[in-house]
């Protein structure tokens, strides 16, 4: 039973790195944070995401990019370029290691105030510390597993970040209910988000990219939200001024 608790632990703990971190504050700026908390929120990412840390800087300005081309051949991860799943994968793979190297032509409104510790991200996406998690986690499966299945478990551990996207760029970009016509294939893919901590309400989102609260409907409840709420009581970060226009974008 601890590969399961583990495997449970890990999944809600990097998603919630992703979409509280790199999606909600360092891609759409929904809130502001001080430069030791940002600093915070880098370390705790690398520790929940562990083998498949994703840079924040790398991920904003490639889900800059998928709001200003969703559904089109720049778009770094739309199901309507990709054969399947995993090519889509590959693509988005791709897209952010350019980002990452700095390879990859960038527009300059992309990059505008993204999180950028370059000297962390140089270590903690490098492939050293990547080995090093997964046999850290190798090590633990072997101690607790309790059944040969439990190692299924194991592949999406390595790669969890990465899965976590997946599900959201393909799968709620051909399932699910839309409650705006937008002019792409955003759709909400859960009626109740429990595993995705808000982020399969990607209709709504798209509607509306820089709103903390992803959820809508009475039945849309986006689990986040209310630690952001938290977090802006307790002066972790700093809240949109209500009535405030934040600075129009295409993200």
């Amino acid at each position: 039973m601890l590969v399961i608790a583990f495997f449970i632990v890990l999944w809600y703990s990097s998603l919630f790195c992703q979409t509280f971190f790199h999606h909600r504050y360092a891609a759409h700026a929904a809130f502001k944070m001080s430069k030791g908390w940002e600093k915070f929120f880098f370390v705790l990412s690398f520790i929940t995401q562990g083998s498949s840390y994703l840079s924040p800087r790398a991920y904003a300005i490639m889900h800059r990019m998928h709001h200003s081309y969703t559904d089109t051949e720049n778009d770094p991860h739309s199901p309507s370029y990709s054969k399947n799943l995993f090519d889509m994968m590959w693509k988005t793979y791709l897209v952010y290691a350019g980002i990452q190297n700095h390879t990859l032509k960038i527009d300059p409104k992309f990059t505008k105030n993204v999180p950028d510790w370059p000297a962390f991200d140089k270590i903690a996406g490098s492939m050293f510390p990547r080995i090093i998690w997964a046999c850290l986690y190798l090590a633990f499966f072997i101690r607790f597993a309790t059944s040969p299945w439990q190692y299924l478990l194991l592949p999406i551990v390595l790669v969890m970040s990465p899965v976590h996207g997946a599900i959201v760029n393909w799968y709620a970009h051909r399932f699910g209910y839309e409650n705006h016509d937008m002019p792409n294939t955003s759709k909400n893919l859960l009626p109740i988000d429990f595993l995705m901590l808000g982020e399969s309400y990607h209709n709504n989102h798209h509607k509306n990219p820089s709103n903390i609260n992803f959820g809508q409907k009475w039945h849309e409840i986006d689990p986040i939200y209310p630690i952001i709420r938290l977090f802006g009581f307790m002066h972790i970060i700093q809240l949109p001024a209500k009535g405030l226009v934040r600075e129009k974008t295409d993200w």
